[in-house]
């Protein structure tokens, strides 16, 4: 008897006939739906989700709280062109922003619809304000793809190759990547960050006049770049350089914020204040939104400087507002904090049986292994990460890449400790 062909195989056909292939597919998943930590495909197969649809459902998939906000908005209007009008809901979750960012000043606040669009907010903003040309961002970054954000970003080549000219004005600085030191040193430099001292001693005193730098943006955890941790005290340090240089201080927060690591936003991990905060992806649970945060004093640019037609959609910010809700109702900082203590634990034990994993890092539940192939040489493990992903989605598990060859680790923050070991094990027993 033939076997019965897969739904998904068919849309796989479908797709690759229509569908730009500039997308960055992992594995032939086609989903159908999501609810809480689980995800099922058009072929009834049901995944726990280590992903989020890369960071976003924090909150878990189809949130019954979020679900019914949506539902509530959908039967009053679904779009109101905040750019020539006023919408209560933007207001009032614009001022929800304005009190759970890192800083008790004054802000405002800058509606988009993805996290690279907040960073051309900044990008922009910071330009504006300063009245200088330049920008640092850090090696490794990940900010975009647009060209603005593109250029910020240095993550992979494949996101520049045949693009230029980007955007003119933008220099940059090396990352604490301790596990890969991009300054060549052996040693973890936990007090007198090198990165820093190189950043300051010779791209401030030989690159970048002061009087130019508008702003340097950073990631608090580089997301894409491979999940890399900076040593304790690296944006305290980078905040008082920007302090003394007069530049902006700005925190790209789309990938580590709202309780990802273990505190609201990562900035409250590092005990840092920016000056420009981007927030995008977990805000609203999967619907399009972003924000792009400023001291009011920095956010005052004229009217029409700056401006969308979607930003601020009343059924995305009613989202919002629910989402914030309900993770500082059910704290689900406290839980990521707790779980990805356990996790890590988890994973430098398996670190101990399986001499693949070359590093283990992370804050809350935004964990990640590095593979390699030698831990003496740290050669990266390019063909067997994708293996491993592979073969934990074949088994149930759904993961994501990053960096040179790192596997990372980031569940929707409702996970209970049982199931969230469950998908350590299914990763464990890949390796094995």
């Amino acid at each position: 008897m033939a076997k019965k062909p897969l739904k998904s195989e068919s849309i796989l056909k479908r797709d690759s006939r229509v569908i730009s292939p500039s997308y960055t597919r992992s594995y032939p998943l086609v989903i159908e739906r999501g609810k809480g930590i689980y995800i099922w495909d058009v072929d009834g197969k049901r995944y726990l989700d280590f992903t989020s649809g890369i960071a976003v459902a924090n909150v878990g998939h189809s949130n019954p709280e979020v679900v019914k906000a949506i539902r509530s908005q959908t039967e009053k209007i679904l779009h109101n062109a905040g750019t020539d009008f006023y919408n209560e809901p933007a207001v009032a979750l614009a001022e929800k922003l304005c009190e759970i960012t890192p800083g008790s000043f004054s802000k405002k606040v800058f509606f988009a619809n993805s996290g690279t669009e907040t960073v051309e907010c900044a990008f922009k903003l910071a330009r504006w304000y300063t009245k200088k040309p330049r920008m640092i961002s850090f090696l490794g970054a990940f900010h975009g793809r647009t060209f603005g954000s593109m250029t910020l970003s240095s993550s992979k080549l494949t996101h520049r190759d045949h693009f230029s000219p980007l955007v003119p004005g933008v220099d940059y600085a090396p990352f604490p990547y301790c596990y890969r030191c991009p300054l060549g040193k052996k040693e973890k430099c936990e007090k007198e960050f090198s990165c820093l001292s190189y950043l300051g001693t010779q791209i401030l005193k030989k690159v970048v006049p002061q009087d130019e730098l508008a702003g340097i943006i950073v990631e608090p955890i580089q997301g894409e770049g491979g999940y890399i941790v900076p040593p304790d005290g690296f944006h305290k340090e980078l905040q008082k350089l920007c302090r003394e240089e007069g530049c902006l201080y700005i925190m790209d927060e789309v990938q580590t914020g709202f309780a990802r690591t273990g505190k609201m936003f990562a900035s409250h991990v590092f005990g840092v204040e920016p000056d420009i905060i981007c927030v995008s992806k977990a805000i609203a649970d999967g619907l399009p939104l972003g924000a792009c945060v400023a001291k009011s004093e920095i956010m005052s640019w004229p009217r029409g400087a700056h401006a969308n037609t979607f930003g601020g959609n009343p059924l995305a910010c009613v989202a919002g507002l629910t989402v914030i809700d309900y993770i500082q109702r059910e704290k689900l900082y406290a839980k990521a904090e707790k779980l990805g203590e356990f996790g890590k634990k988890y994973l430098k034990d398996l670190m101990q049986e399986h001499k693949i994993i070359g590093d283990v890092r992370g804050k809350g539940l935004m964990l990640a292994a590095e593979l390699v192939k030698d831990r003496k040489t740290k050669k990266p493990a390019f063909q067997e990460v994708e293996k491993i992903v592979n073969t934990c989605f074949k088994n149930g598990l759904l993961l994501l890449t990053c960096g040179y060859s790192t596997v990372r680790f980031i569940p929707p923050l409702i996970i209970e400790r049982d199931e969230f070991e469950r998908g350590l094990e299914i990763f464990a027993d890949t390796l094995k």
